[in-house]
């Protein structure tokens, strides 16, 4: 029995160093507590996991990779604004975690990935999309609220203030070649090339010596202000919208 059975929506299987996580939570791959927890069990056994030296998240659904956060999920969260935050939320620092992983992690987007899906794409490494199918977007301002799950930080950093503006308050669906355009995507190819390329990529990645992956991607990551006092501060407008929503 393997250490990666027993998850109830996503499917891990690790070939040439490479672990592909495969979002398996249907009707729609939505973002609930179960997927939640199921994240929170695997990220820890891919960071001591010797035999992975690179991470593939893609989705069993041709249609979704993940819809959207759970809005009854949501909806449990207090009436009236907590105190401020002097530490990350779990959600926020589940992702966090992943980010921060030594090994590198991809996304591959043959889908629609809103919300909370979008926000854990932003979360990885790299992020790789399919033309024609790949649709994201980061809709909570149309319902009252704003994202919460790191995505005004990832956004900005990746795309610019302006662009970031653009996707939260517009709430629209952006596809693969637009997406980017602006650098929310790495790039976007055909459906049929989507794959092939991922792998590819994630196969040379995790034949190098893992150390200098390591160091490399905290190398990358010092050219960089520090990404948690922004995280804080939208954790707590996050708070405070959804309590006048």
């Amino acid at each position: 029995m393997s250490v990666y059975d027993g998850f109830q929506g996503l499917r891990v299987a690790v070939e040439k160093r490479v672990a592909w996580v495969t979002i398996d939570h249907p009707p729609i791959n939505l973002f609930d507590l179960p997927l939640f927890l199921d994240l929170a069990r695997l990220v820890p056994l891919l960071e001591e996991d010797d035999a992975v030296g690179a991470i593939v998240f893609a989705s069993a659904d041709p249609d979704f990779f993940i819809a959207h956060a759970d809005v009854n999920w949501i909806l449990t969260l207090p009436e009236t604004k907590p105190p401020k935050l002097t530490e990350l939320g779990p959600f926020v620092a589940l992702l966090e975690r992943l980010r921060r992983m030594p090994k590198p992690s991809i996304g591959a987007l043959a889908g629609i990935a809103r919300g909370g899906g979008s926000e854990l794409l932003l979360s990885l490494d790299m992020r790789f999309a399919a033309r024609g199918k790949a649709r994201l977007a980061q809709p909570e301002v149309a319902l009252g609220i704003i994202p919460g799950g790191s995505g005004t930080q990832r956004l900005a950093r990746l795309v610019g203030r302006a662009r970031a503006l653009e996707i939260v308050l517009g709430c629209g669906d952006v596809e693969a070649d637009e997406a980017a355009a602006m650098g929310w995507v790495n790039r976007a190819l055909p459906d049929d090339e989507l794959l092939p390329f991922v792998r590819a990529l994630a196969e040379r990645i995790a034949a190098m010596p893992p150390d200098a992956v390591r160091l490399a991607k905290e190398a990358v990551d010092c050219a960089l202000p520090p990404v948690e006092p922004g995280l804080l501060a939208e954790g707590d407008r996050f708070n405070e919208s959804f309590t006048l929503s």
